[in-house]
């Protein structure tokens, strides 16, 4: 006796998902990976950040070896000398370039890419952007009177250290009363009188000189020849605002103090 079942035709058994069931499925995972991306975004952001802050201290303390070593701070690099120095051997460093150049990797040693024009030489940030370095122009004209005192050789040690007076000023804002080229206006100035002697800075994500900030529009454009401030702005990253505008620059400054101690201390001064 066969007690199997007929055959049942004309049916077939399905597995997987439908169409519907892939559609859901597919809407979950958008809307995950939705809330993820702009964690994700934001967190490497600050790690950009972070990095581009410690390599902006390597230079600072690059810069205070190089002083030691030869008895002046280096000129800027300019946009076609692939890092070292402009001019070569420091003194002048020309005008607007005092304020307005690269930092000088190939000078100072250090870790130097090909950027994005393809140049090479140049120390650039997390973005791939150049970072700009600024040094005092300022020269002694009393007895005994002495020109680009700061980045030529002996110029400190024979100006005396009572004398040394660096006049690079870094602002809070660019928008405070009687700030200007060379003045950061009232109870604005986030560095003492008379000044700093070098100014290190990073143009952040956006990369650009001002854009449609005001704040960001006072660090000096190595791009225009008209750009000769001896004013910088820092402060924390701000989205756009009408009266300041967007700022993501990252400024730090070589103090005085710092560098005069730094130099007695290795016997370069007095």
């Amino acid at each position: 006796m066969n007690n199997r079942p007929a055959p049942i035709f004309g049916h077939s058994h399905q597995t997987g998902f439908t169409l519907v069931e892939m559609a859901i499925v597919l809407a979950i995972v958008g809307l995950l990976l939705g809330g993820l991306l702009p964690t994700i975004s934001g967190q490497m952001e600050r790690q950009y950040t972070n990095e581009t802050r410690k390599q902006l201290d390597e230079i600072q303390q690059a810069l205070i070896g190089y002083a030691i070593i030869n008895g002046r701070l280096p000129c800027p690099a300019s946009s076609t000398s692939n890092g070292v120095e402009s001019p070569a051997g420091g003194g002048n460093c020309g005008s607007p370039n005092f304020y307005n150049g690269f930092v000088p990797a190939a000078t100072l040693g250090l870790t130097s890419v090909v950027d994005s024009q393809g140049n090479k030489g140049f120390a650039v940030d997390s973005w791939g952007n150049r970072i700009h370095y600024a040094v005092t122009a300022w020269s002694k004209t009393t007895s005994p009177t002495f020109n680009n005192v700061f980045t030529t050789a002996a110029g400190m040690s024979t100006v005396g250290i009572s004398a040394l007076s660096p006049d690079l000023l870094v602002c809070s804002n660019a928008t405070a009363t009687g700030f200007s080229g060379s003045d950061c206006g009232t109870n604005n100035a986030l560095t003492s009188s008379p000044g700093v002697p070098a100014v290190i800075y990073s143009t952040g994500k956006n990369g650009g000189y001002g854009g449609t900030g005001v704040d960001e529009a006072a660090n000096p454009n190595p791009n225009s020849t008209t750009s000769n401030n001896q004013t910088f702005v820092s402060h924390t990253p701000s989205q756009y605002t009408a009266a300041n505008g967007e700022f993501d620059d990252i400024v730090i400054w070589l103090s005085p103090n710092t560098l005069l101690n730094r130099m007695v201390v290795a016997g370069k001064l007095p």
